[in-house]
C-alpha cells in the first residue's frame, strides 16, 4: 500500500464519525424544515384541558333518589361521562370502557370512581344495577347542574360532541382531560396508570 493510500485509510474512521454525527442532523433538519411534520408532544393518549379547570362545589340528584354532598368531585380520581338517561348504545360502549378500564387497574382501582352526568330521566333498571355497580348517576338539572356543565370546555349545553365525551377529574376536583367517543380504552387505561403512578394524591 502506497503513502497516500495510507493516509486515506487512515482518515477513514474521522470520515466515517463525522457522517454518523452530520447525517442524523441534515436528515432531522430537512424533516423539520422542509415538511410540515412535528414530533408529538407528550405521550398521553386523551386531549389535555389546559390550563385544568377546577369543578364548582355543587350537590346534584343522584339516581337512587339521594343527594351527593358538595366534595363528591374530589378525594378520587373521576371518570365522568356525559349524556341523556336514556344512555343509547354510545353511552352504553363508554361506560364499559370506563368500568373496565376501573377494572384493570387493579390494586388501585378503589383510587378510581365512575360517573354519569344525565339529563332527563335515568336509568334503565336492571341493566345498571347488573352491569354498573358502584357508578355514581347524577342528574344535570338546576342552577347546580348548570354550574357544573358549563365547567366543560367549550360547552353551555348539552351538544353531541360533549355528551359522548369521557372526563378525567383529578382529586382535587380539576377538569384535566378528556377522550373523544372513537379514543380506544387502551389508551385512557395507559393514561390512567401513568396518571395514578405519578399522583400522590386520591
Amino acid at each position: 500500500m502506497t503513502e497516500p493510500e495510507q493516509i486515506k485509510a487512515s482518515r477513514r474512521p474521522f470520515w466515517f464519525a463525522l457522517a454518523m454525527f452530520f447525517v442524523p442532523l441534515a436528515i432531522a433538519f430537512v424533516v423539520y424544515y422542509g415538511t410540515s411534520w412535528r414530533p408529538v408532544r407528550g405521550t398521553n393518549r386523551g386531549d389535555l384541558i389546559t390550563p385544568a379547570r377546577p369543578l364548582p362545589h355543587v350537590s346534584l340528584a343522584t339516581a337512587d333518589g339521594k343527594t351527593t354532598d358538595k366534595d363528591w368531585l374530589t378525594g378520587k380520581w373521576s371518570l365522568v361521562y356525559i349524556g341523556d338517561g336514556a344512555c343509547d348504545a354510545d353511552c352504553r360502549t363508554a361506560l364499559i370502557n370506563a368500568r373496565q378500564v376501573r377494572l384493570a387497574l387493579g390494586d388501585d382501582m378503589n383510587r378510581v370512581q365512575r360517573i354519569f352526568l344525565y339529563t332527563g330521566t335515568c336509568c334503565e333498571q336492571p341493566y345498571f344495577d347488573t352491569e354498573h355497580a358502584g357508578l355514581i348517576a347524577a342528574r344535570l338539572e338546576g342552577e347546580s347542574g348548570t354550574a357544573l356543565l358549563s365547567t366543560f370546555p367549550r360547552y353551555a349545553a348539552i351538544a353531541p360532541d360533549v355528551a359522548h365525551r369521557t372526563y378525567v377529574v383529578d382529586p382535587l376536583g380539576n377538569l384535566m382531560m378528556s377522550y373523544a367517543p372513537d379514543a380506544p380504552a387502551k389508551g385512557m387505561l395507559e393514561d390512567m396508570k401513568k396518571l395514578l403512578k405519578l399522583s400522590h394524591i386520591g
